[in-house]
C-alpha cells in the first residue's frame, strides 16, 4: 500500500509540476538558470533514472555523447528535464530492443555552442500525420493509449517550449514499426573561465563529497513546514552532517546566538519572522557575519 501511495504521489507531483511549468512559460515568468552545464552528467543522470524501468522490459540503454562536458553555461535542470521527457517516453513506448541517448555539438560562433540531444528508440513508431500535433498540449499519438501507458500529453509540449526558451527547438522523425527519434536543441553560452576551473570531481556525487569532506559539520535548518523540515533533516543526516532545526526566524536567531553553525539553510516565508529579516539579524551578529 505504501508503494501505491508513493507511485500515486509521484504521478500527481509530476502532473502539478508540469502544469506549473507550462503556466510559467505562457506567462513569461519562467527564468532560466545560467550555471555550469556538465553534459555527460546530465545524460548519466537520465540513464540512471530510467535504468530499472528499461531493465524490467529488457531494453538496452545506450549513451553516445560527443559534446564538451565542461565549458558551457546554461540551465542544467531544464536540459535534464527535457531529455528525461523524451527518454521516458521512449521507454514507455518501446517493448524490446534498445534506446540510444545521443548528444552532438554544433558550432555557433565564438560565444555560443549549440547542442543537439536525441533519443532514438526501436519502439512502435508514429504515423507521419500524427507527428505534427505531438508537441501540442494534451496531445498523444493515440489518445486511447492513455489507458495503457498513462501520461498527460504535456511532456513533449513542455520540451519544445523549454528548447525554444533556450534558443533551440524540438521535433521528431519516425517510421511505423521501426522506431522514432525525438530531438531538441539548445544554445548555450561558452564559459570563458572554464579552462581554469578544476574538473576532477565533476562525476562525483554531492553526497559523497559531503560524507568525505564535511562529515560532522553543523547545519541549522530554518523551515516552518514540518514535513519539509523532517525530509531535509533526514537527507542531511544521511550525508553525515549534524542538524539542528528552527521553525521560524526568531528561533533561528536565538539558536545561532548560542550555537556555532557551519551553514544555515533559511526558508523565506515563515511566521513570527521571515527568512530575509532573520538573515539580516544574523549578519549583524559577529559570530554569523561570514556564515553561508
Amino acid at each position: 500500500q505504501l508503494d501505491k501511495i508513493d507511485a500515486a504521489g509521484q504521478h500527481l507531483l509530476e502532473l502539478i509540476n508540469t502544469i506549473l511549468d507550462l503556466a510559467k512559460i505562457e506567462a513569461g515568468k519562467l527564468v532560466l538558470e545560467q550555471s555550469q552545464v556538465n553534459v555527460a552528467a546530465i545524460v548519466a543522470n537520465v540513464t540512471a533514472l530510467l535504468q530499472s524501468a528499461a531493465q524490467a522490459k529488457q531494453i538496452t540503454l545506450v549513451t553516445d555523447v560527443a559534446a564538451p562536458s565542461v565549458g558551457l553555461l546554461g540551465d542544467p535542470t531544464r536540459l535534464q528535464q527535457s531529455l528525461l521527457n523524451l527518454a521516458s517516453n521512449a521507454v514507455k513506448f518501446t517493448e524490446h530492443g534498445r534506446i540510444t541517448l545521443r548528444v552532438r555539438s554544433e558550432p555557433d560562433g565564438d560565444e555560443y555552442q549549440r547542442l543537439r540531444f536525441e533519443v532514438e528508440d526501436t519502439g512502435i513508431g508514429i504515423p507521419p500525420g500524427v507527428l505534427a500535433r505531438l508537441f501540442t498540449e494534451f496531445e498523444q499519438a493515440d489518445n486511447s493509449t492513455t489507458r495503457r501507458h498513462g501520461g498527460t500529453g504535456l511532456g513533449l509540449a513542455i520540451t519544445r517550449k523549454l528548447a525554444q526558451l533556450m534558443g533551440g527547438d524540438a521535433g521528431a522523425t519516425s517510421e511505423v514499426g521501426t522506431g522514432s527519434t525525438f530531438w531538441f536543441t539548445a544554445r548555450l553560452q561558452r564559459d570563458p573561465t572554464a579552462l581554469v576551473r578544476k574538473t576532477a570531481r565533476l562525476n562525483e556525487s554531492a553526497e559523497r563529497i559531503l560524507q568525505r569532506d564535511y562529515a560532522g559539520r553543523r547545519v541549522l535548518v530554518v523551515e516552518d513546514e514540518p514535513i519539509n523540515q523532517e525530509i531535509t533533516r533526514m537527507l542531511l543526516e544521511g550525508a553525515g552532517l549534524a542538524v539542528d532545526a528552527a521553525e521560524n526566524g526568531l528561533q533561528a536567531v536565538e539558536l545561532a546566538s548560542r550555537e556555532s553553525y557551519d551553514i544555515i539553510l533559511m526558508d523565506m516565508q515563515m511566521p513570527e519572522m521571515d527568512g530575509p529579516e532573520a538573515a539580516r539579524r544574523l549578519r549583524a551578529m559577529p559570530s554569523c557575519a561570514e556564515t553561508p
